[in-house]
C-alpha cells in the first residue's frame, strides 16, 4: 500500500517526444495525488527545469538527441541540489527492458524505471513509491539486471574485479548489524520482512537503511543493492 502524500507530488516530465510528455500529464493530471508541474525535451534543460518547478519526482526519458537520461540522472542525484530544493527522485523510462542501459541508470541514482508501455496505474503508484523514497524497482530484479548484464557485456566484466573491491572497502564502514540489513535489503525484502527475519523493529530497521546509506553517500535503496551485489559478486 502506498502512502497517501499530504501534498501533491510535483513531477517533472523530461522527453524529446511532445506527444509523450501530453500523454504522461494527460494520465498523470487524472490522480488528485500527482500535480505536472513542467516539461522539459532534453537532459540538457533538466537542471533549469528543476530550479525553476522544484519537482519531487523526475520521469526522464533514456534516449534523447542532446543530453541523454543518464547523463542527466547523473547530474541531479551525484551533484548539490538544484536551487533551494532537496534532490528530486528520478524514475528512468526506456523502451528497452533489462538492458545495459538500465543497470546504468540504476548505477546514476535512478530510484527504478519504467517500459513506456507500462499501465497507467502502475506508473502512477511508481511516482507515489519514488516520492515517499521507496524504490520503484525492487532490489531483486536489480539484482537480475545486474547479473545479466556483467555476464553479457564485456565492459561490465572487465571492470568487475576493480568494482568488487572498491564495494567492499566501503562496506566496511558499515557496522555488522547495517550490513545484515543491507543484505537484506539486497534479497528483496520489504522493512517488515526485514524486521521479522533480524528481530528488530520497524523503526530500527528504518534507521539501519538512513545510517547506511548516508554513510555510503548513496541515493537510495536500489543503489544499496547494487553495492552488495558488487561487493560479494566472483570473477
Amino acid at each position: 500500500m502506498v502512502a497517501v502524500p499530504t501534498d501533491p507530488v510535483r513531477v517533472l516530465l523530461v522527453d524529446d517526444d511532445p506527444l509523450v510528455r501530453a500523454g504522461l500529464r494527460i494520465m498523470l493530471s487524472g490522480d488528485d495525488r500527482i500535480e505536472v508541474v513542467g516539461g522539459a525535451g532534453d537532459g540538457s534543460e533538466v537542471a533549469a527545469a528543476v530550479a525553476e518547478h522544484r519537482p519531487d519526482v523526475v520521469l526522464m526519458d533514456v534516449r534523447m538527441p542532446g543530453v541523454d537520461g543518464i547523463t542527466a540522472t547523473e547530474g541531479l542525484r551525484g551533484g548539490a541540489p538544484v536551487g533551494e530544493g532537496a534532490r528530486p527522485q528520478v524514475i528512468v523510462l526506456t523502451t528497452f527492458d533489462a538492458d545495459a542501459t538500465v543497470v546504468r541508470a540504476l548505477r546514476a541514482g535512478a530510484a527504478g524505471y519504467l517500459l513506456k508501455h507500462t499501465e497507467p496505474e502502475r506508473i502512477v503508484e511508481s511516482v507515489l513509491r519514488a516520492a515517499a523514497g521507496e524504490p520503484v524497482l525492487s532490489p531483486g530484479v536489480a539484482r537480475a539486471l545486474m547479473d545479466r548484464v556483467a555476464g553479457e557485456d564485456p565492459a561490465e566484466r572487465s571492470e568487475a574485479p576493480t568494482r568488487r573491491e572498491r564495494a567492499r572497502r566501503r562496506l566496511e564502514l558499515l557496522t555488522e548489524r547495517e550490513r545484515e540489513v543491507a543484505e537484506a535489503v539486497t534479497a528483496g525484502l520489504s522493512n517488515a520482512e526485514i524486521a521479522e527475519r533480524l528481530y528488530m523493529s520497524m523503526g530500527t530497521v528504518k534507521s539501519h537503511v538512513s545510517s547506511a546509506l548516508a554513510k555510503l553517500d548513496l541515493t537510495g535503496r536500489v543503489q544499496l543493492a547494487l553495492l552488495t551485489h558488487d561487493a560479494r559478486s566472483e570473477d
